[in-house]
């Protein structure tokens, strides 16, 4: 298989202009946008390693409000991305502001097209040399299961689970409401099969609309639509040898449902528009916040669909059923982060501690991560207050950590439960706790609990 064209995005509304830069750069996969809106619209669906954009870009063609406005959003969506921006003759100043504002390099027109050939390959060598240095220090910090933090017995069978089926080709169904890093669970998946060395590749079922999902899926030959002007592998292709994530399955639309269970099935797929079948050998990992049972009973999911891809499930509790996991993932946190906004933290204040364990969480782990990283930010000190994360403060910061006191509410619930699942009766109450009757009185006493709870 031919290595896949490297992407050059242009952003150009003169035709003419884009006719010579295509020919000129025929070498790589030209993507070419007129305006800020389509500019951003690929950059967020292919996420090009160079954009080659001219500053004058309409409603203000003969200004730089638009270009610049179309190189911060480019740099904010794809911050490794390298922009050259393009701009007049006599607009050295510009330019300067340009790369000021994160551009790669600029180029003065008229286009010699020799010098920006120099210009653009430059560009996508050095986009390589950085990516692959982010892989190597990646391999080098990463584990199998990070991100993954264990606290409690929930999340330890998670972790478990994903020893015991990763080195196998089980089809895996992740479930859990949205944030509670259904996505690492699948990474940490590919990343302990022996799947590893290959290609982990992720897509939104969601994010995707429906007549276009089928495409991205199994691709298209050339001519199968309008705008298909070259044959293109979909992500299961793409990911042959390796592991295929369908994020948000519980999304896909029924037609495609029919499909994927086929593939599932034969191991085999046709392109859009083709006839040939096509062998590929991928894990599938998909993961949903659905309740797929509820989905099949409203036929909104295929039952055999559900069968297939959910050979193990794993079920991933969401943060506020974890005890002490935001405590623990915070301080996690705080160390990936390092010094966010050149503001080095230390740590979080006795308040801000209890006000974590004691708040719902209803955003999970990605809201977590969102408090963090704007406390960071905000915070005057080396320690996060509640403040700062934006949460009550608990009057339970003094005791959250006291062995004394957690033994206490420990016992006490013990007792209340026992008591309340005998029905009061004491003798079979201390008899389901292990200790003697005389025992349980006195604790009851102690506590303050009467036989009659």
């Amino acid at each position: 298989m031919s290595e896949e064209k490297r992407k050059l995005l242009i952003v150009e509304d003169d035709q003419g202009l884009q006719r010579q830069l295509k020919w000129c750069f025929d070498e790589y996969e030209v993507l070419m946008a007129a305006t800020r809106a389509d500019a951003l619209a690929l950059v967020r669906r292919f996420e090009p390693a160079v954009v080659l954009q001219d500053l004058g870009l309409p409603p203000d063609a003969e200004g730089v409000t638009e270009g610049m406005k179309t190189l911060r959003e480019i740099l904010t969506l794809v911050p490794q991305t390298k922009v050259i921006v393009v701009t007049g003759n006599a607009d050295r100043d510009n330019a300067v502001r340009a790369v000021s504002l994160g551009a790669y390099d600029f180029y003065q027109k008229p286009v010699d097209t020799d010098v920006l050939k120099l210009i653009v390959g430059r560009a996508f060598h050095i986009h390589a040399l950085e990516e692959q240095n982010r892989q190597l220090r990646e391999a080098q910090l990463t584990s199998p299961m990070e991100g993954l933090i264990a606290t409690d017995d929930a999340m330890l069978r998670v972790c478990r689970m994903i020893e015991k089926v990763s080195p196998t080709d089980a089809s895996v169904l992740i479930l859990g409401e949205s944030g509670t890093g259904k996505e690492l669970v699948a990474r940490a998946v590919h990343a302990q099969s022996g799947r590893k060395g290959a290609r982990f590749v992720a897509i939104n079922c969601a994010a995707i609309p429906e007549q276009l999902l089928e495409s991205e899926l199994f691709g298209y030959e050339k001519g199968a639509f309008t705008g298909a002007v070259k044959t293109t592998l979909g992500k299961i292709e793409t990911a042959s040898g390796g592991t295929l994530f369908l994020d948000e399955i519980g999304d896909m639309p029924l037609a495609l449902q029919a499909k994927l269970l086929r593939f599932l099935q034969d191991r085999t797929i046709e392109r859009v528009g083709g006839r040939q079948e096509i062998a590929v050998d991928v894990r599938i990992v998909c993961a949903t916040n659905r309740d797929l049972q509820a989905f099949i009973t409203e036929q909104k999911f295929r039952q055999d669909l559900y069968f297939r891809i959910g050979e193990v499930t794993i079920n991933v509790p969401p943060l506020r059923e974890r005890a002490g996991g935001a405590t623990v993932l915070a301080h996690a946190m705080l160390r990936k982060f390092g010094n966010v906004g050149g503001k080095s933290k230390r740590g979080f204040t006795e308040e801000a501690t209890a006000a974590l364990e004691a708040y719902s969480w209803p955003g999970n782990v990605r809201e977590l991560e969102n408090r963090v990283k704007t406390a960071m930010i905000m915070a005057e000190t080396n320690l996060i207050s509640a403040n700062d994360l934006g949460l009550k403060e608990s009057t339970e910061s003094a005791l959250l950590f006291n062995l004394k006191e957690v033994r206490t509410r420990a016992e006490r619930q013990a007792i209340r439960q026992a008591m309340s699942i005998t029905d009061g009766n004491v003798s079979r109450a201390a008899e389901l706790l292990g200790v003697t009757r005389p025992t349980l009185y006195d604790l009851m006493e102690k506590y303050g609990i009467r036989e009659t709870s």
